[in-house]
C-alpha cells in the first residue's frame, strides 16, 4: 500500500523513466513520419491541447495582468536574447584553448542565440504552479521576434503559432466563460494533462534523439558536450533565481518560476530549420547541430526532474509571505 501510494504521488517522475526507456528501446515508433506521427500529434495537437489548457485554467485577469508585467517580459527577453548569446561566446573563448571540436563550440554558440520554446517552458511553469500566463506570453513572443528577424519563412511559422497557441488559448476563454461555475466547484487537474502532454512530448523528443544519426560522436566528445549542457542550464537558472529573488526585483515567487524556465529553454522547433538555412551545404552541418539537439531533451528532462525542488521553494515562500503580512 505504501509503495502504491508513492507510486502514485511520484507518477511524473517513473513516466519519464518508462518515457524515456521506452524511446530508447523502439525509437522508430515517436520519430517524425513513424506511427504516432509527432509532426502532427505532437507539433499541432499536443501543443494546442497545452494552450487550450491554459485557457481554460487561466483567469483573465490574470493574462491581462501579465500583459502589462513590462518588467517581468523585459528581464526574460533581455535575458534570453542578449546575456544569454553573449555569455556562452566568453564561455566558449575559454573553450576554444581545449581540444574540444570547433564546430561543436559553434554549436553551442546557435544554441545560445536560439528563442524560448512554445511548450515545455509553459508546462514546466504550469507543473510548479508558476506564473503561466507570463510564460506563455514570453515564449510565444521571443518565438515570434526571432522568427520576424530571420531567414526562415515567416508566414508559415507565423501561422503555425497563431493556430497552435493563440487560437487554442483564445478557444479555451471563451468556453471557461460558459463552464466557469463547474471549473469552480470540481477542479479537474489541468496540471496533470499538461503534465501527461510533456510526457509525450519526452518520450518523442528522446525517440528523435535515438535515433538521429547526426549525433555520432565519440563517447568522449559526447559526454563531454553533455556536462557542459547540463552545467550551463543549471548555472544559468542559477543565475536567473538569484537576480529574480532579490528584495528589489518587484518579482513574485511565481514570476520566478517563469523566468528560469523561459530565460533557459531553447527552442528545437526554430533551431534546426534556422542551422539547415544558415549552414545549408555545410560539411560539418551534423556537428553543429548536435548541441541543440542535445540541449532540447535535456532541458525538459533537467526541467522535470527539478519540478518537485522548485515547487516546494515556491509555495514555502507563499507561505512566507502570507505569514509577514500585517492583519488590519
Amino acid at each position: 500500500m505504501r509503495l502504491l501510494e508513492r507510486m502514485r504521488k511520484e507518477w511524473f517522475m517513473i513516466g519519464i523513466v518508462l518515457a524515456i526507456a521506452g524511446a530508447k528501446l523502439e525509437p522508430s515508433i515517436g520519430v517524425n513520419g513513424g506511427p504516432l506521427m509527432p509532426e502532427i500529434t505532437v507539433s499541432y495537437i499536443a501543443v494546442a491541447t497545452i494552450f487550450f489548457n491554459s485557457g481554460l485554467s487561466l483567469n483573465p485577469e490574470e493574462l491581462t495582468s501579465a500583459l502589462v508585467h513590462i518588467k517581468l517580459h523585459l528581464f526574460i527577453q533581455i535575458f534570453t536574447l542578449a546575456f544569454f548569446p553573449a555569455a556562452i561566446w566568453l564561455f566558449l573563448q575559454l573553450l576554444s584553448i581545449t581540444p574540444i571540436n570547433e564546430w561543436l563550440l559553434k554549436g553551442l554558440q546557435t544554441v545560445g542565440c536560439m528563442p524560448p520554446p512554445v511548450s515545455s517552458a509553459v508546462i514546466l511553469t504550469k507543473a510548479v504552479g508558476g506564473n503561466e500566463a507570463a510564460a506563455i506570453f514570453n515564449s510565444a513572443f521571443g518565438s515570434f521576434l526571432l522568427h520576424s528577424s530571420s531567414s526562415v519563412p515567416f508566414t508559415s511559422i507565423f501561422s503555425q503559432l497563431f493556430m497552435t497557441v493563440v487560437v487554442p488559448l483564445i478557444i479555451g476563454q471563451i468556453v471557461r466563460r460558459y463552464i466557469k461555475d463547474w471549473l469552480e466547484r470540481k477542479k479537474p487537474p489541468f496540471g496533470a494533462v499538461s503534465s501527461s502532454v510533456l510526457l509525450t512530448i519526452i518520450y518523442t523528443t528522446f525517440c528523435d534523439t535515438f535515433s538521429n544519426p547526426n549525433i555520432d560522436l565519440d563517447t568522449f566528445s559526447l559526454i563531454l558536450i553533455l556536462f557542459i549542457i547540463c552545467s550551463i542550464q543549471l548555472s544559468f537558472m542559477l543565475l536567473t533565481f538569484i537576480f529574480s529573488t532579490r528584495n528589489n526585483s518587484g518579482f513574485t515567487p511565481a514570476d520566478t518560476v517563469a523566468v528560469m524556465f523561459c530565460s533557459t529553454h531553447k527552442s528545437l522547433t526554430l533551431g534546426i530549420p534556422m542551422l539547415k538555412i544558415v549552414f545549408a551545404g555545410h560539411e560539418y552541418l551534423s556537428l553543429i547541430s548536435v548541441p541543440l539537439l542535445i540541449y532540447h531533451p535535456v532541458q525538459i528532462l533537467l526541467g522535470s526532474v527539478l519540478v518537485p525542488t522548485i515547487k516546494s521553494w515556491m509555495v514555502s515562500r507563499q507561505k512566507g509571505v502570507k505569514l509577514t503580512r500585517p492583519t488590519v
